[in-house]
């Protein structure tokens, strides 16, 4: 490696074309050395780049099974850090700006949910009635805790078969970071909006009494995706009352009155599929991120589908723009000149427990 890597501030005032151009002559060069990984929400100019796009474990898992020694991820932290996980040990993972987290992820951190795990241990004995759970939009320190304690991680597409697991284990679910994913998957599978309590990390036992805790199925994480926050049950009583024949389709991630009121809830892969499949002249309002969607409408436009953006607000995973053309170019022109920069590692004791919690997610998928 070369003891000084090229500064990215010769990147940032360069014209778009020559960093499209450097882009692509850089993936040239590198050849099957790299591999780039683009999330269905990163912007098109970075987006176009991608040798592999999809949610971020499909995108993890095809990094692992390629021939690439370099994974670039055009996605944000969590998801860079399954890639090192879940990759071969000679394979180094990279995120072009270490400021692209989710503030979804932030929400439970490791601290905070070995603290719930203590009080709920007043309450009951968490290691025989509590299974842990967590969204894989979470860091790798919460899967390990995971693994640690008999828990498993789930994606948006999997949840149901992952909760169903987790309730053959252990009668309760401890699920972290996101409320709305948990809820509304526990509903799909009948469990009542009682029994399904909200965990406030800010307050002395969530904020739950001990009778709450013994009643509850599953105790939700107060955590929430700023993206999928935004969109309201006003969002679709308006779309549906000027389209009668649209159809509505939301990811989970957003409340349970709007997946309430939707005609189709999945993953981001099961919208892209549903809309895909769907009959040429269809109209469809979006409840996920605004770059997917803006992908979609443009991908179907020439079949005559009409796609909507759920909110009147342009919400974009703001997180996820932070992987500009011009840090991908910074990172590859580096790697050309044997420099390694922003690579996410995580700790082999803690990648080893992250495993396995990932392992047990990927025994119990469909």
């Amino acid at each position: 490696m070369s003891a000084n890597p090229i500064d990215v501030q010769q990147f940032t005032a360069l014209a778009e074309d020559e960093i499209q151009a450097r882009i692509a002559a850089a993936k040239a060069a590198l050849g099957e050395r790299l591999i780039i990984l683009g999330h269905h929400y990163q912007r098109e100019e970075t987006f176009r780049h991608a040798d592999v796009s999809g949610d971020s474990l499909k995108l993890s898992r095809s990094a692992a099974d390629s021939k690439a020694e370099y994974i670039v991820f055009c996605g944000v932290h969590f998801m860079a850090e399954v890639a090192d996980i879940v990759s071969r040990p000679e394979q180094i993972s990279i995120l072009p700006d270490l400021a692209a987290g989710c503030s979804m992820a932030d929400m439970a951190n490791l601290a905070n949910v070995e603290r719930a795990w203590r009080e709920l241990a007043e309450v009951l004995e968490p290691d025989e009635q509590v299974t842990p759970m967590t969204y894989i939009n979470s860091a790798a320190d919460l899967k390990a805790f995971c693994g640690r304690h008999g828990g498993i991680v789930c994606t948006s597409t999997n949840a149901r078969n992952v909760l169903e697991w987790a309730f053959e284990q252990r009668e309760k679910v401890l699920f972290f970071p996101d409320q709305h994913l948990g809820r509304n998957t526990g509903y799909t599978m009948g469990i009542p909006l009682e029994e399904m309590v909200v965990w406030d990390y800010d307050l002395p036992m969530g904020g739950l009494t001990p009778e709450q805790i013994k009643k509850a199925k599953i105790i939700l994480w107060k955590g929430f995706c700023s993206v999928h926050q935004l969109f309201k049950p006003e969002d679709i009583d308006r779309f549906r009352a000027q389209y009668p024949e649209g159809k509505v389709i939301s990811h989970p991630e957003s409340s349970f009155e709007v997946c309430r009121k939707s005609d189709y809830v999945g993953s981001t892969e099961y919208i892209i599929a549903t809309i895909r499949d769907s009959a040429p002249g269809t109209r469809w309002l979006v409840g996920t991120e605004l770059n997917m969607v803006n992908r979609l409408h443009e991908q179907y436009r020439h079949e005559g589908k009409n796609i909507h953006f759920m909110s009147d607000t342009v919400c974009m995973c703001s997180t996820m723009y932070r992987i500009s053309p011009s840090s991908l170019l910074w990172t590859l022109e580096n790697l050309l000149e044997g420099n390694v920069v922003n690579r996410i590692s995580v700790a082999p004791e803690e990648a080893e427990q992250a495993l396995l919690a990932l392992n047990r997610m990927l025994d119990v998928s469909p």
